[in-house]
């Protein structure tokens, strides 16, 4: 009688002292996909809602309209603030001149015009505390968290104050938002989930 093997664990299921790095996440093999680092430690992604969705997929389009010529708006996509903490932002718009080349796996953090959020269940405490005090740091100059409250979507903006280093609350959108940096955009933020699905999906 043939006894199986065991199978191997991964090697990230035991982090090394002092944590994991941000080089790290480029060579770990077989890390489930938009895994984030945070505080050198891995953050594995749970199952995407409707709402989270629909929120990236909808700032991604309108941003990358409404941004000027110069700029990308990429969703999803890995960012260095440190050694210790390389987030993956929903979406962010950056500069073109950081995008090198098609194989590039993470852009500088301190390059990023504006990083979105779409809070999610498990990421509630991240999104509210943890990621702003981080890209405050970087020097990222824009923050919008996005939640869902009973199917709508509402957006809460941020602009990081240079004295403090910290971010300042700018403004709370409901179902339109309009803003003049880091500049101008329009939103009707109930695109995000249209009236009839948002009174069905509660």
């Amino acid at each position: 009688m043939s006894i199986e093997p065991e199978a191997s664990e991964p090697r990230w299921a035991v982090p090394p002292e002092g944590g994991w790095t941000a080089d790290d996440l480029d060579t770990l093999p077989n890390l489930p996909p938009h895994t984030e680092l945070i505080d050198g430690s891995l953050m594995f992604p749970c199952p995407q809602t409707y709402f989270h969705a629909r929120a990236i997929s909808f700032f991604e389009e309108r941003l990358r309209d409404a941004a000027p010529s110069g700029t990308d708006t990429i969703s999803r996509f890995t960012i260095d603030i440190d050694q210790l903490n390389r987030p993956e932002p929903d979406v962010i718009v950056v500069p073109e001149e950081v995008i090198r080349d098609m194989d590039q796996t993470r852009l500088p953090g301190d390059a990023v015009l504006l990083v979105v959020e779409v809070v999610s269940e498990d990421s509630l405490t991240r999104d509210r505390e943890t990621k702003p005090v981080k890209y405050a740091r970087a020097t990222i100059p824009h923050y919008w968290r996005v939640e869902n409250h009973d199917g709508r979507a509402v957006v809460y903006v941020f602009e990081r104050e240079p004295a403090t280093g910290a971010y300042t609350s700018t403004g709370i959108f409901h179902d339109r938002m309009k803003v003049s940096v880091p500049f101008p955009v329009d939103l009707d933020l109930t695109a995000i989930t249209p009236r009839r699905r948002a009174a069905d999906l509660g």
